[in-house]
């Protein structure tokens, strides 16, 4: 005979609701007694029957997710970092493209594209915070990035100003001083650029210098095409930059193969710093110095989130607004790979 909530609780030693929230990864627990819970649930077997715990309790088990992009390295690893986590807690995501359009993320607030899911989680570039605010009522949203719900939704974001000051003073101690920017986006409402622009000429103006409008590159989109482009336009353009920080991975990628192109060397000639820790970042030549945020709990602190407004919807706790670890992974992009030694040449001939 299968295991029941209360064998388990009778082998951990608490209640059946201590087991119950174990198993549904809602409410506080305490990270000792969910181990005791997790270590008896193995013993006896216990699995749950989801569909008719969410049959009882009118629930799907499904959450929505809502990136601009598929296509893009940092929500595809994010993605799959969702789904990854929400498999541990027996949810299905069902995942949408709004490509940043206002009226998919409306469509997506205000029904979830007519699916039936339980919670959504939603990167939104479009819509404003005033609007954000009246939609994001109807089922639970947490919402990932730098737009804020004005209180009536739950936020997990990377704190971009910090980043990109901690990115471009990198390149300052190395001794850069013609620091250019690539990646404001003035199309989109989401805020991020803006951020790490503001990050960006904190930096600058700590190290007294001030910030050149020349050496701030617009783009229309954060691929490898447009850091192309943008880097294309700055050099024929007779500016002098001896690093960039571009607000993406891709971006900076674009960015790395045109000075290249253009003959110059990375980083002796000029430094380059990307933003989002994908993995093409590290097999780059050479491999790409870049602000590596935890995207692990981005996903992990999200789906706690969503499980405490779907399990707990009266509990009546403020929305929460939510800044995860962020890292700089410093590599051959602003550091010289280290020469032969003295005399190596000669004694090789």
């Amino acid at each position: 005979m299968s295991s029941r909530l209360k064998d388990v609780a009778a082998r951990a030693g608490v209640s059946i609701r201590t087991v119950s929230n174990v198993v549904s990864g809602s409410g506080a627990v305490a990270e000792s007694t969910r181990a005791r819970v997790q270590a008896a649930l193995d013993e006896l077997g216990y699995r749950p029957n989801i569909a008719a715990r969410n049959l009882r309790a009118g629930r799907t088990g499904l959450i929505g997710l809502a990136i601009p992009e598929l296509h893009s390295p940092y929500f595809g690893e994010l993605a799959g970092l969702i789904v990854e986590a929400a498999q541990q807690r027996a949810w299905t995501v069902v995942i949408d493209q709004t490509f940043g359009d206002p009226d998919a993320e409306r469509r997506l607030l205000e029904g979830a594209g007519g699916r039936m899911v339980d919670g959504l989680i939603i990167s939104p570039w479009s819509l404003s915070p005033e609007e954000l605010a009246t939609r994001a009522r109807d089922i639970p949203v947490v919402l990932l990035g730098e737009r804020d719900p004005n209180g009536h939704a739950d936020r997990v974001a990377v704190d971009n100003v910090l980043a990109a000051d901690e990115a471009t003073t990198h390149l300052l101690d190395a001794g850069r001083r013609r620091v250019a920017a690539i990646g404001l986006q003035p199309h989109l409402r989401n805020g991020t650029a803006l951020r790490r622009l503001e990050g960006y000429r904190s930096a600058l103006r700590r190290a007294g210098l001030t910030p050149e409008p020349e050496l701030e590159r617009t783009v229309t989109a954060l691929h490898r095409e447009d850091g192309a482009r943008a880097m294309t336009a700055l050099l024929d353009s007779g500016v002098r930059a001896d690093a960039v920080f571009a607000f993406s991975d891709e971006l900076a990628l674009g960015a790395l193969h045109t000075v290249l192109n253009h003959g110059l060397r990375v980083p002796e000639d000029v430094a380059v710093v990307g933003f989002d820790g994908i993995e093409d970042a590290r097999y780059a030549n050479p491999a790409l110095t870049t602000v590596v945020p935890d995207k692990r709990q981005i996903a992990e602190r999200a789906l706690q989130c969503l499980a405490d407004r779907i399990y707990s919807p009266g509990a009546g706790v403020p929305p929460l607004d939510i800044a995860v670890p962020h890292r700089l992974e410093i590599r051959a992009s602003t550091h010289p790979r280290p020469g032969p030694p003295a005399g190596a040449a000669a004694e090789a001939r």
